[in-house]
């Protein structure tokens, strides 16, 4: 149904129980067609963002398929993982912009696909993680548009083709969108009003951030060290908070304390246990 603020809503109890956790929708005007997959919100809320997924301690590689499992079987909220594009316009998952010396914005796709992470793993696209991830509803995708190394232009065509990849593959419930790249996140604003965006580099105030319709400040957790404040500053702007990446005992605790939303960092097992043991 429509509401009167033209809002779709599923009408209550107008799914069958026990039957999944993601269903097909298609929604017609006239001539035209929306697809898109509905998910049942049961997307897990305690703090903890596996930064390029759980690699640390299970013998993963960053980046890869893999971590992206682990972080699920530990029951992260979120997973973060970055994006490239290939000569050729493939979008594919890792940190750097280099691998193995192959540089990724200057390789072909086919010659990328032939290369190997450190646990064996092909270097993953982007549809494969994408893929992998909709298999679930408890962990979010936490998607970082890494800004080109070769022109801003070709930022805003990488923005274009992750976005449109992931309305293709009608992820949308599962990807939160953050990039150190402003434009970028104004770009994802415009082709997608619904998704939910983060930025990463720093130096915009919580106010600017929702003046510019950015969901979320992302920053280093230096940002929280020289402004311990900013946590309530955003919580009173009406956005969230994050930081990364924070693997120090310490550090985690005084961002807990603070009523941080989520954190990010490559100890997820230390962030849980500090939240359950409460030490």
């Amino acid at each position: 149904m429509l509401d009167r603020n033209n809002v779709l809503k599923l009408k209550k109890n107008n799914l069958p129980q026990n039957s999944g956790y993601k269903y097909e929708i298609s929604v017609s005007l006239g001539r035209r067609q929306c697809d898109f997959i509905l998910v049942r919100d049961q997307f897990l809320h305690n703090k903890v963002i596996a930064h390029r997924g759980a690699w640390k301690n299970t013998g993963e590689a960053e980046n890869s398929i893999g971590a992206l499992r682990k972080a699920i079987e530990m029951g992260c909220e979120g997973a973060e993982f970055d994006v490239h594009m290939s000569e050729d316009s493939v979008l594919f998952i890792h940190h750097d912009p280099d691998l193995n010396g192959v540089r990724i914005e200057k390789t072909k796709s086919s010659d990328l696909a032939k290369l190997r992470l450190s646990n064996s793993e092909y270097l993953p696209t982007l549809a494969a993680y994408l893929k992998e991830g909709m298999a679930q509803n408890k962990t979010k995708l936490i998607l970082e548009i890494k800004p080109s190394v070769i022109s801003p232009e070709r930022t805003l065509a990488l923005t274009d083709k992750v976005v449109a990849m992931v309305h293709a593959m009608k992820a949308q419930a599962w990807v939160d969108y953050i990039s150190f790249s402003y434009d970028c996140l104004k770009r994802v604003r415009q082709l997608d009003p619904a998704a939910k965006l983060a930025f990463l580099a720093g130096g915009k105030t919580p106010l600017e951030l929702k003046a510019d319709k950015i969901d979320g400040l992302d920053y280093h957790f230096s940002a929280f060290k020289n402004n311990p404040g900013i946590v309530k500053d955003a919580r009173e702007a009406g956005i969230s908070t994050n930081f990364w990446t924070v693997n120090d005992i310490g550090d985690l605790k005084a961002l807990l304390a603070a009523g941080a939303d989520v954190i990010t960092t490559n100890e997820p097992e230390l962030l849980f246990d500090l939240q359950k043991n409460k030490r």
